[in-house]
């Protein structure tokens, strides 16, 4: 191809070029520019001083935080409070997408959809709130329900056995909603002649759920496992630390609280950089093996 058909067909493309300007802009002031800041994370930072300016000073707070005594148990319960909740609500959202797909009544499933909808726009701190009140021991829902029922009243927040559970299914109920939207836009491209060949055959509904529906939204499913395999470590910091207490912080201390508390609190900044930045890198590398995993099983991948 000459120049001038280069010229040509650049020149025909312009306002594309134009369209993706302010996005990739955005994404390299926003994304790839505070990257620099990684460096502080191997420098004794000093604000006055800058990052260019500070001292250089090696793998000094990535050896302090993994001899300190916190820190195993800080990776603890953020990889068992991540594990559990990807394990408690990736399969939700399917079933529920699957069972609004049947649905006959357009009515009841668009009045479903929109229940289970609604709680994904209520904030943290509302979310946060509601749990204290309908779990207080004393004029809490949950409690008033268990004396009704003969039972004795039982310290939801003060016991740190029921902590992770009541983050994770809180966080399913408030996000199931949300993410079967995702299942749904899949299950609607399923091609509607696959149903009717398996009713001609004589399958049932379970038969057509089973052979039709789950293996054509399988690549949607394996691609979302991924993705939310790659934040096996990103535990959600603010609906976590608004329900933190000092009787629960044994299971509640997670990577991105400790972050929070050394960097913002302590003015540590280098520490809870070095922290972070450990959070990522694994991140990245469960994220690497997944996908290599599902690519040579599935031949499904992100990469």
């Amino acid at each position: 191809m000459n120049h001038s058909a280069i010229r040509r067909r650049i020149r025909r493309s312009l306002p594309y070029y134009v369209l993706i300007l302010l996005p990739l802009a955005y994404l390299l002031l926003f994304k790839y520019y505070p990257m620099l800041g990684i460096q502080i994370a191997f420098k004794k930072y000093k604000v006055k001083a800058g990052i260019w300016g500070s001292s250089w000073i090696g793998m000094k707070y990535f050896e302090d935080f993994f001899s300190s005594p916190l820190s195993g148990r800080i990776i603890l319960n953020t990889f068992l409070l991540s594990l559990y909740y990807l394990l408690a609500s990736f399969p939700f959202p399917i079933l529920l997408a699957i069972c609004l797909n049947e649905c006959k009544s357009s009515r009841f499933r668009k009045f479903t959809q929109m229940i289970t909808y609604m709680p994904y726009f209520i904030s943290t701190v509302v979310l946060v709130s509601m749990i204290l009140q309908f779990t207080d021991i004393s004029s809490g829902l949950v409690n008033q329900i268990i004396r009704a029922l003969g039972g004795s009243a039982v310290n939801f927040m003060g016991n740190v056995s029921y902590f992770r559970s009541i983050y994770v299914w809180t966080g399913v109920w408030q996000t199931m909603g949300y993410s079967a939207i995702v299942y749904l836009a899949a299950l609607t491209g399923v091609p509607a002649e696959l149903y009717e060949a398996a009713k001609v055959d004589g399958a049932s509904k379970m038969r057509r759920i089973i052979s039709i529906d789950i293996p054509c939204i399988a690549p949607t499913i394996i691609t979302l496992f991924i993705l939310n395999t790659g934040s096996i470590l990103s535990v959600g910091f603010e609906k976590i630390y608004l329900m933190q207490s000092n009787v629960n912080l044994s299971v509640s201390e997670v990577i991105s609280t400790h972050v929070y508390k050394m960097g913002v609190l302590n003015f540590n900044y280098s520490y809870s950089t070095a922290v972070g930045l450990f959070n990522s890198v694994v991140n990245m590398i469960m994220l690497l093996v997944v996908n290599s995993l599902s690519r040579r099983i599935s031949d499904v991948s992100v990469i």
